[in-house]
């Protein structure tokens, strides 16, 4: 059943909120997966990130950003100088995996919102990094474009909010990645004015240059392996391949990828910028 959102407002600690939306049968989602994919990290961290909702890996281990698109973004926010445990919270739309992958409802979106209304009320995040256009468009604006509302600051009830690429997207098309770092190079310069003026990130020094380029009429055509979480890889052939596969799949309920933005001839080697100069994280795992 679904508690009234007044009824969870009321509730004063994260731990009991959890109960109780373990216990949400608001839509028809909780019926075909595993469990509920809750949240994850510091529930008193200042900074929070929310994505769309889980997918095959969360729903299995009951945490959110856990597969391909989780490690990647592990690495931007370790770029970031983000602990995962100690500097954010992270959230989804909604909490229960949609049958293959598919993007949330509009209902099933307005049937969890309240949840995700309650932890944010716990958390009371200052700053908040809205992965992909679903998530965008269900805290922002129906009719917004992530494409077109990345990078810029909107500011709600003395919350800010910044809409970037959702990881799965730079895995399905490279040539974001450099868009996204200037989203969290913002991030950064807006946490140290916010929360941690000395907070340190190792690729972005105070007082770097942060601003975003302009979207370039061809973002294939940007060199990629220009962002530090990409330096250093040493990938071979088999983890092309692999990589390539996970870039065609969805991750935490991120959409297939249509007509022009699935992988193309070439990429295969931009996804070996992904992952680590150890070339073993998430290897053999979707």
């Amino acid at each position: 059943m679904a508690r009234p959102e007044a009824e969870l407002m009321r509730i004063h600690d994260m731990a009991t909120l959890e109960q109780v939306v373990k216990g949400c049968t608001a839509c028809g989602l909780r019926a075909g997966c595993r469990g509920v994919v809750f949240g994850d990290g510091n529930p008193s961290a200042r900074l929070m990130l929310i994505g769309e909702g889980p997918g095959a890996d969360e729903d299995r281990l009951g945490r959110p950003f856990v597969g391909r698109a989780g490690q990647l973004l592990d690495r931007i926010l370790a770029a970031c100088g983000f602990d995962r445990q100690r500097h954010v919270y992270i959230a989804n739309i909604v909490k229960c995996r949609p049958p293959g992958n598919r993007t949330p409802t509009p209902e099933e979106r307005a049937a969890c919102l309240p949840n995700l209304r309650a932890q944010m009320r716990l958390v009371q995040p200052v700053i908040v990094v809205l992965l992909g256009a679903t998530a965008l468009q269900a805290l922002i604006d129906p009719a917004a474009r992530i494409s077109r509302a990345r990078g810029q600051w909107i500011v709600r009830d003395g919350v800010w909010y910044m809409p970037t690429y959702h990881p799965a997207a730079l895995l399905r098309n490279p040539a974001l990645k450099r868009e996204c770092w200037h989203d969290f190079k913002k991030v950064i310069d807006k946490y140290r004015e916010l929360v941690d003026p000395a907070h340190v990130a190792p690729h972005h020094p105070p007082g770097a240059e942060g601003q975003a380029p302009a979207p370039s009429a061809d973002r294939r055509s940007v060199p990629a392996g220009a962002e530090p979480w990409a330096a250093g890889s040493t990938g071979g052939p088999a983890a092309a391949t692999e990589e390539a596969a996970a870039a065609r799949e969805p991750e935490d309920g991120a959409p297939p990828a249509g007509p022009g933005d699935g992988v193309q001839p070439g990429d295969e080697v931009h996804q070996l910028n992904l992952f680590d100069e150890a070339g073993g994280e998430g290897r053999g795992r979707r």
